[in-house]
């Protein structure tokens, strides 16, 4: 079974713990689009990493983690992380690459710079990692693809001729210095002898693991609103964030994703320049969110996110391009009269099966004191819910997402003190605190 977990809104969503969590019972994890220009935050028993290329499934040695075809590649970045992860004690990672990825060049994060520089304040606010300028090329066709590091007489005529072209611009647009193809051979030879043991080609390698049933899982990177098609154009990245691409950044056939994990948090921030529908300026944006960005899984410290409260509107565009395929099924099923809401005997069902996919068994309704805490629970995710009585799965995402930040940490670990910090929900501490003792113990 193929999963893929993506963002819905502009990243910083906190993909790469739920993609960490989902792992732990992955045999695949593949990266399939963008490169070192986002990451992902994982912190486990070994400490907090910040990952840029790797999977996030790189803390579990039965894993295999691939880079697909669909990413752009920055060999020295991917080899550091590795190093890095190393180095504090993590077991080394089994890693493939496609041989299909194509290369993130010095020359690529020079003319991202460039370009920002003479843009000035028409900048897009890039990471200037090279993303749009290596974009620019593969769909130029004239990028390098790992594949061409060992056809030594092709790579010695293509720097040539790729020299050539990137001087033009360099001397008569951005006025710098330029490339020779001997320096450009020279890199290309260093990358060649680092990536090496782990080429692959991945797509046969996925083909059979399939055929064998191997749970496959796709993580993507950056969210929807950042799609160059679906996004906010121009202030987009330079590949597609979407789920359906998965399947061409993998290379597995496009009906193999039968699941899509969209992950969203009840407030917004993204990374770079571009407007909001309703974003937050001045003291407001400086004070009311400042613990909860300063926080936040925003592996680029570098660069100041804009902040915004949700916005519906942009909710209904995310489905709308197929990001996601849980709250259509899980209303499906647990939606008992199809009236788009769940009464607590659905909810019970719904209870049961998470704990029995979770904690391997379902809801003991004879515990003591279980019923009531789940009831209280379901009391408390109505009360702030528009339907009495009843729990609508988008407001319910979103009650979730205001109670994970209550405590400033966004962490994706909501606690009773959590649930209490709401407004709404003063007054259920009691309730809420049985609810997990029956779960977890003290």
């Amino acid at each position: 079974m193929v999963k893929a977990v993506v963002g819905a809104n502009w990243g910083d969503e906190g993909k790469g713990k739920i993609t960490d969590m989902l792992a732990e019972k992955a045999d695949i994890i593949i990266r399939f689009q963008g490169g070192a220009n986002a990451g992902h935050t994982i912190v486990n028993d070994y400490g907090k990493f910040a990952l840029h290329t790797l999977p996030s499934g790189v803390f579990y040695g039965h894993t295999t983690n691939i880079i697909g075809n669909g990413v752009a590649l920055d060999i020295p970045v991917l080899f550091k992380e590795i190093q890095s992860i190393v180095d504090r004690g993590v077991p080394a990672p089994k890693i493939l690459v496609s041989d299909r990825a194509q290369i993130v060049m010095s020359y690529h994060k020079n003319f991202d710079a460039y370009e920002e520089e003479r843009l000035g304040g028409k900048s897009f606010g890039s990471t200037k990692s090279g993303i749009a300028p290596f974009y620019s090329d593969k769909y130029a066709k004239i990028g390098f693809q790992v594949s061409e590091l060992f056809d030594d007489e092709l790579l010695k005529e293509k720097v040539v001729r790729v020299a050539e072209q990137k001087n033009v611009l360099l001397e008569h647009l951005y006025h710098k210095p330029a490339i020779s193809p001997e320096d450009l051979y020279k890199e290309l030879q260093e990358y060649k002898e680092m990536v090496a043991p782990y080429v692959c080609d991945t797509a046969l390698f996925l083909h059979n693991a399939l055929k064998e049933g191997k749970e496959v899982l796709l993580e993507g990177q950056l969210g929807t609103l950042k799609d160059p098609d679906h996004g906010i154009y121009p202030m987009v990245t330079s590949s597609s964030t979407l789920a359906a691409y998965g399947a061409i950044g993998a290379g597995i056939p496009h009906y193999e994703i039968q699941k899509v994990i969209t992950v969203c948090k009840a407030y917004s921030s993204a990374v770079g320049a571009g407007a909001f529908v309703s974003e937050i300026f001045g003291e407001e944006a400086d004070d009311t969110l400042t613990s909860t960005f300063e926080n936040q899984f925003n592996t680029l410290s570098t660069i100041n996110p804009n902040e915004r409260y949700i916005d519906e509107s942009t909710l209904k565009s995310i489905l709308g391009v197929g990001q996601n395929t849980n709250i259509d099924s899980y209303m499906e099923k647990y939606d008992s009269d199809g009236d788009g809401k769940l009464t607590f005997d659905d909810y019970k069902k719904f209870h049961e099966d998470q704990s029995e996919e979770i904690l391997g068994e379902k809801t003991n309704w004879d515990a003591p004191g279980m019923l009531e805490a789940v009831k209280a629970n379901f009391n408390q995710i109505s009360k702030v819910s528009s339907s009495a009585n009843a729990i609508d799965s988008r407001e319910f995402a979103t009650f979730l997402g205001i109670a994970d930040a209550q405590d400033g940490l966004n962490d994706g670990v909501i606690s009773y003190q959590n649930f209490n910090s709401v407004p709404a929900l003063e007054g259920y501490e009691e309730a809420t605190e049985n609810y997990y003792e029956a779960f977890f113990g003290d």
